[in-house]
């Protein structure tokens, strides 16, 4: 059985230092909820070609970036369902398609795309048809704490020790990587489909909070490309 789930909505981001987060945090615990998944470690491996034109495309900054990744809250155990995820943004919009999937099915679907026929079923399929030759080049590790509005679909979400690695790409074997952004930051993203409630912009305002431009899987290449982790001159360009 396989569970359909669609996003439309802005994901905005702001790099805090850990005063901003200790004051902001303060004032959002009085208005919203942790989710049903409290503070978990967050797993996403990325797919991309031998060329990694994915990553690089969207580093670029074009109106229409897309990106595939499986995705898993903790490590995996046996047969434990992961999320399959075709992540769209286009003019600052983001779209999200996602189908939940067995982590040992994941790269056979990649591969063959013979599971389901649902509209979402076709998109990744065209997707890895179009690009061909994806496989997981990278794995995105962060401890991240999501809160939600009971009222609304505002959800606003903290990732610490943001790290990555290329070696055992999988969601099972464990949780370890290199660290890309300092012990005393912290990412926030805000998620909503509509405006900011005033209370918020009236936090960030007073926390001197400003919106940046944060990839984890580029900022990730870049530290892979300037370590050697990825030889430039190696790569196939398509």
């Amino acid at each position: 059985m396989f569970a359909i789930n669609k996003f439309k909505r802005y994901e905005l981001k702001y790099l805090l230092s850990n005063a901003q987060y200790n004051r902001i945090l303060l004032e959002i615990e009085k208005r919203l909820f942790i989710d049903k998944y409290g503070e978990t470690t967050i797993q996403s491996l990325y797919f991309d070609n031998d060329s990694y034109q994915l990553i690089r495309n969207s580093i670029e900054r074009p109106l229409y970036k897309e990106k595939l990744r499986a995705r898993s809250y903790g490590l995996v155990k046996g047969d434990d369902i992961v999320f399959l995820e075709l992540k769209k943004k286009y003019e600052k919009v983001v779209y999200k398609r996602r189908i939940e999937i067995k982590e040992k099915d994941v790269e056979e679907f990649i591969s063959n795309n013979h599971f389901i026929e649902s509209q979402i079923h076709k998109e990744i399929n065209y997707f890895c048809s179009y690009y061909e030759n994806l496989k997981p080049r990278m794995l995105l590790l962060y401890d991240r704490t999501a809160y939600v509005d009971k009222d609304s679909d505002l959800r606003i979400t903290f990732d610490k020790n943001v790290r990555y690695r290329l070696n055992d790409l999988n969601l099972h074997t464990s949780l370890e990587g290199k660290k890309i952004i300092n012990d005393d930051q912290i990412l926030m993203e805000i998620k909503t489909g509509s405006g900011y409630p005033s209370w918020l912009i009236k936090i960030l305002n007073e926390n001197k909070a400003y919106k940046t431009r944060f990839s984890k899987y580029g900022k990730a290449y870049e530290s892979c490309l300037k370590n050697k982790e990825i030889n430039k001159e190696d790569l196939i360009y398509v």
